[in-house]
């Protein structure tokens, strides 16, 4: 399934029905009046949320919606229907914004949550409205409002336990297809991955949680370089940041873990205090003396455990997973108090 995290569509809310001139024609009714009746409302253009998606592509292939309009008044004090709302849905994460504006209309981030993005016009009354002691037989009546009509800017910030961060090639592809049954696109060159993936890893008590492996980053991402920030927005809503580091490598690993740790504090300062669990990757191919000083410096330096993985050999797979699980229900316990 190919990935969309921004689309833009335009919106078109049901305009309200036209109000009726009609009076009563009644064989045994000397003084029949007025009985036009009202216009309906038109339907809303509403968004919803919806958890089995994760992507907006349904949205960019038909980017024009319309809600239906409200029934015009009949006569016999017959009211119009209101115009059917319209339902859009989107994945959640899906920020609403008016694209004129930049107003941000709405955050969904639960299963079923509605936005009105467009709300429908108001019926018109019809000429029975408008009587009253004076006026018995008017003839007046009121067009139908228009709906609204706006431009929306949608855009996708992934919801995920964990947010899988690393360089190009650091093997996080590899593990989330290891440990799920993702199956994102693997291979040997830097960039392999350019969207992102979701996975969700399961445990023998029925519990899961999504992993989302982030396409790689590389130097002056803040700056929008390479993927830049459309990869810095979908790890902000992840609860723990899994960061990989690749031990088969030449160069030094503690700089290469400082690259991404220096372009995360300059995106944002919140999205750095994210608590992190950090990994040296490939493993059965190590550098030895390149592992062994990373390793120093994360346990000493950074006072952190550091786990150490190979995803081909499923080495050390079973022991991040478990403490993974317990980070999570830790905080899930923590937001229950």
């Amino acid at each position: 399934m190919k990935f969309l995290d921004t689309t833009k569509i335009k919106i078109k809310a049901g305009d309200g029905g036209r109000g009726c001139v009609s009076f009563r024609r009644e064989k045994y009714v000397p003084r029949g009046g007025p009985d036009g009746g009202n216009g309906g409302s038109g339907g809303n253009i509403v968004i919803v949320g919806n958890r089995s998606k994760y992507t907006l592509l349904d949205l960019n292939y038909k980017t024009n919606y319309s809600a239906e309009r409200g029934e015009h008044g009949r006569g016999k004090d017959q009211h119009g229907r209101k115009g059917r709302d319209l339902e859009i849905t989107v994945p959640l994460g899906t920020i609403v914004k008016d694209y004129e504006t930049g107003k941000v209309l709405g955050d969904i981030t639960e299963d079923g949550q509605r936005i009105v993005a467009a709300k429908g016009g108001k019926g018109g009354r019809g000429n029975m409205a408008f009587v009253n002691s004076t006026r018995r037989a008017p003839r007046i009546f009121e067009d139908g409002e228009k709906g609204e009509e706006r431009i929306l800017l949608l855009e996708l910030k992934l919801i995920a336990d964990v947010g899988v961060i690393g360089l190009p090639n650091a093997g996080k592809s590899t593990f989330i297809a290891s440990v799920s049954a993702a199956k994102p696109k693997i291979a040997d060159y830097p960039f392999t991955t350019i969207t992102p993936n979701l996975g969700v890893v399961k445990n023998i008590t029925g519990g899961s949680f999504v992993l989302a492996d982030m396409p790689g980053l590389i130097e002056g991402a803040h700056e929008n370089a390479g993927l830049g920030v459309r990869f810095l927005k979908h790890i902000e809503r992840t609860r723990i940041l899994l960061h990989f580091v690749d031990a088969s490598e030449e160069d030094s690993m503690i700089e290469r873990y400082k690259i991404i740790r220096d372009e995360i504090l300059r995106y944002s300062k919140k999205l750095s205090e994210k608590e992190e669990i950090i990994a040296a990757t490939k493993v059965d191919s190590k550098n030895e003396d390149n592992l062994e000083e990373f390793e120093k410096f994360v346990n000493n330096d950074l006072d952190k455990q550091l786990y150490k993985i190979s995803s081909v050999a499923r080495e050390g797979i079973d022991e991040l997973l478990k403490t993974l699980w317990v980070r999570l229900e830790k905080e899930d316990s923590r937001n229950d108090k």
